[in-house]
């Protein structure tokens, strides 16, 4: 297979992840968007729903969204910062924080997520050596933006 094309799917997918699906298009694992854009399942179009009581709200399954979104944010810096040479120590259980958020700290919550997940796409573009450790810079963002993708889709339904 040419590593080139797998690299370009692979970015498909965790694109439908956090940026949904292409509106009208077919999607790989995401409920599908609609060609008016509706329907839009992905991560950002879910925290882009909720306001900064609903992202805050811990009792639906005890992490509230905030903490997911946080904690999501920080993983994927951590790859940047892994495939830059940082290898830790990290701070995974504060990376559930805030798990409370106001307005505000919202909108920069789910900001902080954008950015991290473009600095990843940009790590991604930049890496010509998929030798060694640099495939994790593709499975672990995808794997566990999908994990916590499913467990904020799931205290959306139980919020709303």
């Amino acid at each position: 297979m040419n590593p080139q094309l797998f690299v370009d799917e692979f970015r498909l997918v965790l694109s439908e992840a956090l940026e949904g699906g292409i509106p009208g298009q077919p999607t790989t694992f995401l409920d599908g968007t609609k060609a008016d854009g509706s329907g839009n399942h992905g991560l950002f179009a879910t925290l882009e729903g909720l306001n900064a009581a609903q992202a805050s709200d811990p009792t639906v399954l005890g992490v509230s969204v905030a903490a997911h979104a946080a904690h999501m944010a920080f993983h994927l810096e951590v790859v940047v910062r892994w495939e830059a040479g940082d290898h830790g120590p990290f701070d995974w259980k504060g990376s559930f924080s805030p798990s409370s958020v106001v307005e505000s700290e919202w909108d920069a919550l789910r900001a902080r997520v954008r950015q991290a997940y473009a600095d990843v796409l940009e790590q991604i573009e930049k890496t010509d050596d998929w030798s060694g450790d640099a495939p994790g810079l593709l499975f672990g963002p995808l794997a566990h933006v999908t994990y916590h993708l499913g467990a904020i889709r799931q205290t959306v339904k139980l919020l709303k």
